[in-house]
């Protein structure tokens, strides 16, 4: 009996050992930062050790899957974990449930990290005749604590591996501000002709609106401002494509009807008909005063000329919309000494306040005519100031590009 009671003793301390190396073992792979694979060698030998038959353990990383198992084929193994196993909230039997898919299987152990689920084991008892108390019930409590350890360490590694991919998306994505902005002019004409200004301010780090100025010959100037439908990378990298577009017909292209066709096209080929671009472009002649323009779906320009305000609306569609553009109407201004022209984007006079009421373009006329004597710079940082004031604690929902243009 003595003896009995000591092999019963000496069997404990071996398992309590056991189960005390397992906890060291594992907290030092962690610490070390070891594989998934590692720690997966690790858990599996101390079940087996403990007389685990089978085990199943399910972790989700992004989608739920079968991280390790043994005791059985994996190709016998049909659950779903989203249908059959994200009910189970607690340890639970099913070695009497009906269900086919656990016949291999005695315990259900979730593990959750408050309210999220992040594994379910899965574990089936030595097929043992003799008369004895399971593995399973004798060490209960360690495997569900092994179990959550292994299971917030996989955690922790998907939540640092996708902080590393966000940090590394973070710097892409300032990369690409930065050579977004690069593509928007940096010096914009101010001499006795003109007094051109421009704001640009994107709702995230990059963005699909795009203004330029470009002096075609000696005499005759472009000013384009233009919005790729859709925000974010997609619509950046699209617009800095339209602008080499842009860039190289204002050069060679006969006419505007001539550019804006061809603009068209390139847009179909880059977009595959998924995005379409607005644009308003205008060539100025300094020597008769001129304004030759095409709004191509685009919100209307406001020019205040002389005494007058009118929106510069002839065109034809955005870019992107059809196949082939109908003949655009080409709308021609004579220009009157210090008149002032505003072109914008959407984003600029769709912006809400708390009544849900938009900014308009009543207000950018009225912001003309108050700055009639600032200059273009003053002009749209003023427009900025009142719609920050008229939008008050609602958020900016889209980018704003704003390209202001006096006459002299």
């Amino acid at each position: 009996m003595a003896v009995k009671s000591l092999t019963r003793a000496q069997r404990k301390i071996k398992v309590k050992d056991l189960k005390l190396n397992a906890l060291l073992d594992v907290t030092l792979a962690i610490n070390s930062n070891v594989s998934k694979e590692k720690l997966f060698e690790i858990y599996e030998l101390t079940l087996h050790e403990l007389d685990i038959e089978k085990i199943a353990l399910y972790t989700f990383e992004g989608d739920w899957s079968l991280a390790t198992s043994y005791g059985l084929k994996e190709d016998g193994l049909n659950i779903d974990v989203k249908s059959d196993l994200l009910k189970y909230e607690e340890i639970s039997e099913v070695n009497s449930n009906e269900d086919e898919i656990f016949k291999e299987f005695d315990l259900i152990i979730p593990v959750f990290h408050k309210t999220k689920p992040l594994a379910f084991l899965l574990i089936g008892d030595i097929i043992n005749e003799a008369i004895q108390i399971s593995p399973i019930i004798k060490h209960l409590p360690f495997i569900q604590t092994f179990t959550n350890i292994i299971s917030v360490a996989i955690e922790n590694k998907n939540l640092a591996k996708e902080a590393i991919r966000q940090e590394r998306v973070k710097k892409e994505l300032e990369l690409a501000s930065q050579m977004q902005n690069m593509l928007l002019p940096t010096q914009l004409p101010q001499d006795e002709h003109l007094d051109i200004a421009a704001f640009y301010k994107s709702h995230q780090q990059v963005g699909g609106d795009y203004y330029d100025v470009i002096w075609v010959n000696k005499i005759e100037i472009a000013m384009c401002i233009a919005d790729v439908s859709g925000k974010g990378v997609s619509a950046a990298i699209l617009m800095s494509n339209f602008q080499a577009n842009l860039q190289a017909g204002v050069k060679h292209s006969i006419s505007l009807p001539e550019l804006v066709q061809d603009l068209n096209e390139k847009v179909i080929n880059n977009a595959k008909g998924e995005k379409f671009i607005t644009m308003f472009i205008a060539v100025y002649n300094v020597e008769n005063r001129q304004l030759t323009y095409i709004n191509c779906g685009h919100n209307p320009p406001v020019l205040k000329n002389g005494n007058q305000i009118v929106q510069l609306k002839d065109g034809c569609p955005g870019l992107g919309m059809l196949d082939y553009l109908p003949a655009p109407k080409i709308g021609i201004v004579d220009i009157q000494p210090e008149s002032t022209l505003v072109t914008y984007t959407d984003g600029l006079c769709e912006v809400e306040n708390h009544e849900k009421i938009e900014y308009g373009t009543n207000r950018i006329e009225n912001a003309i005519h108050k700055g009639q004597h600032s200059s273009m710079d003053e002009l749209n940082n003023n427009l900025m100031k009142d719609v920050i004031k008229f939008k008050g604690d609602e958020p900016f929902v889209d980018d704003i590009a704003i390209l202001s243009c006096y006459f002299l």
